[in-house]
């Protein structure tokens, strides 16, 4: 049996399915957070398609992305756009968040690069992004827009997220080791704990 949330005797399913239609991109995505780490991405971007696939094989998500975007002027929209989206899509799917571990976290190495990422599936945004990649591009892929796909995603899962890239002498590696991260700490964060009783806060709700 899928590790599904089991409310009562109810198997509620979570799932998101959001579309973004904008003068600049046409994004949709559609998630399972219990899934087996299956993706289908099509974004016009092979190595941002590449990252994306890190944290739905990590995350244990099945990840459907498709994204249109102006990427004759720049890929900037569509990188900021799948961020945006995918974190509605999984605060859709997380819902009310009752019986969550909240709080993820990982460490990934990849060669000589070695990242950390730390969740936690607040409710309030925040984002601090320690990273200094060795060169400006992988290929023809600015690399400074990973920043920007993450801001996308913290602000609109209502999550607050750190990453940091510790070492690294291969920007490919410091990117990549980054999102398989990002994947494990989310597996970790939204895994349901048969013990947490309701809502993971003293406050009662999130």
């Amino acid at each position: 049996m899928r590790p599904e949330k089991d409310v009562g005797e109810i198997i509620v399913a979570r799932n998101g399915s959001v579309s973004r239609d904008t003068l600049e991109t046409k994004i949709s995505v559609v998630l399972d957070i219990d899934g087996s780490g299956r993706s289908k991405l099509s974004a016009g971007l092979p190595f941002f398609e590449h990252m994306l696939d890190q944290i739905a094989r990590h995350g244990l998500i099945d990840l459907e992305i498709a994204a249109l975007g102006d990427i004759e002027v720049d890929a900037h929209h569509t990188v900021e756009d799948v961020g945006i989206t995918l974190g509605q899509a999984l605060a859709q799917a997380v819902g009310d968040k009752q019986g969550i571990n909240r709080y993820g976290h990982a460490y990934v190495p990849l060669d000589e690069a070695l990242s950390r990422v730390v969740i936690d599936l607040s409710g309030r945004p925040g984002l601090t992004f320690n990273v200094k990649f060795v060169r400006p591009k992988v290929g023809d892929f600015d690399v400074d827009l990973l920043h920007e796909f993450f801001q996308g995603f913290v602000n609109h899962a209502q999550a607050t997220v750190h990453v940091d890239s510790i070492r690294g002498e291969n920007a490919h590696h410091q990117a990549e080791t980054i999102f398989k991260a990002f994947g494990r700490a989310l597996r970790m964060a939204l895994t349901i704990d048969p013990r947490v009783k309701g809502t993971p806060s003293t406050k009662g709700s999130l």
